[in-house]
């Protein structure tokens, strides 16, 4: 009787594991819409957002609804204008969207491969400063799953872009996306910091949760320039010497450059895909992403475009965190 049991047992989980690795092969959107709203970060102004469902293959598109013609605009590293303290992408009529490295970096991380972001503004609203709202208030909504396979971008050869000591790279990797980042400040408080992470397999909530941050005696220049003129305590840390200025100090002990991480990984999700490769950084940011996007697919030798099928599944495109849900 035991062993008929356990036979059951066992014979049960292989059907739900089964099921797990259909829908996760898959491209999915959103099952119902979501709906946020907030003050963008650099302009100040009040924004509303809605995230709706989108057919397979359509991607992800942004659709300025202030706006009644040529207003759709595509988060594709080509499109990318802009990378000072944001990554804001325009089409061709010169409609923008800024600040979309949070959202864009929510979406890879739940892994929605298709969704229309409906926008009243041409800023997606900061939030608390991460991906955590975005992350909680998509997945309360479920997902919806197609029969269309994903595909999976895989670097074929290392791509290395540098600027001013500052550098990042891309080369290839069996099965993961792994992201070694390395953080370089004089600020005491922030100093060097190191953080690396396997994409697919680690528990990233720190990532997720992590805050953008500025130093207290940069706020001037930055505004000066006329940005972050919504930012404050509410939604970004503020350093000042050896001194946090969030009354609740950090989320984690590697806050600073976890939410680097977090803003790379939204970066990377402008190249259309998923990716499997190794990335190295040190000292980066939106400019140094972009750019190594941009010249890993200058070349076609460079990288391969693989439709993931279940005899062909990179096992770790399994995140461990989505399998404890069948367990």
């Amino acid at each position: 009787m035991f062993f008929l049991v356990t036979f059951v047992v066992f014979e049960n989980s292989l059907k739900q594991f089964k099921s797990f690795l259909v829908s996760y092969l898959t491209q999915k959107t959103i099952k119902n819409s979501v709906y946020f709203k907030g003050i963008a970060l650099h302009s100040g102004e009040n924004v509303n957002i809605s995230i709706k469902p989108a057919d397979p293959n359509q991607g992800i598109v942004f659709k300025r609804v202030d706006l009644n013609c040529n207003n759709l605009v595509y988060p594709n590293f080509i499109n990318v204008t802009n990378t000072l303290l944001n990554t804001t992408i325009e089409n061709e009529h010169g409609i923008k969207v800024s600040t979309i490295e949070h959202l864009m970096g929510a979406l890879f991380g739940i892994g929605v491969d298709n969704a229309i972001i409906e926008i009243d503004k041409d800023e997606v609203p900061i939030l608390d400063g991460s991906a955590k709202e975005f992350i909680e208030k998509i997945l309360s909504s479920g997902l919806k799953v197609s029969n269309e396979p994903i595909k999976v971008i895989k670097i074929n050869k290392k791509v290395e872009y540098s600027d001013k000591g500052r550098f990042i790279s891309i080369e290839p990797s069996t099965l993961s996306l792994n992201i070694d980042y390395e953080l370089k400040y004089k600020n005491e408080i922030i100093g060097n910091q190191r953080n690396k992470v396997k994409v697919y397999e680690d528990d990233l909530t720190d990532v997720y949760n992590s805050r953008t941050f500025c130093l207290y005696e940069d706020i001037e220049n930055i505004k000066s320039n006329g940005l972050a003129k919504g930012g404050s305590l509410d939604n970004a840390v503020v350093v000042k010497d050896k001194e946090i200025l969030n009354p609740n100090g950090l989320r984690n002990n590697k806050e600073f450059v976890n939410h680097k991480i977090l803003d790379c990984i939204g970066d990377l999700y402008t190249s259309g895909f998923r990716i499997i490769a190794n990335i190295k950084c040190s000292g980066g940011g939106h400019y140094l992403t972009n750019k190594l996007l941009k010249k890993t697919f200058s070349d076609k030798n460079n990288y391969s475009i693989l439709e993931i099928k279940e005899r062909n599944l990179p096992h770790t495109l399994i995140n461990k965190t989505l399998l404890k849900s069948i367990a």
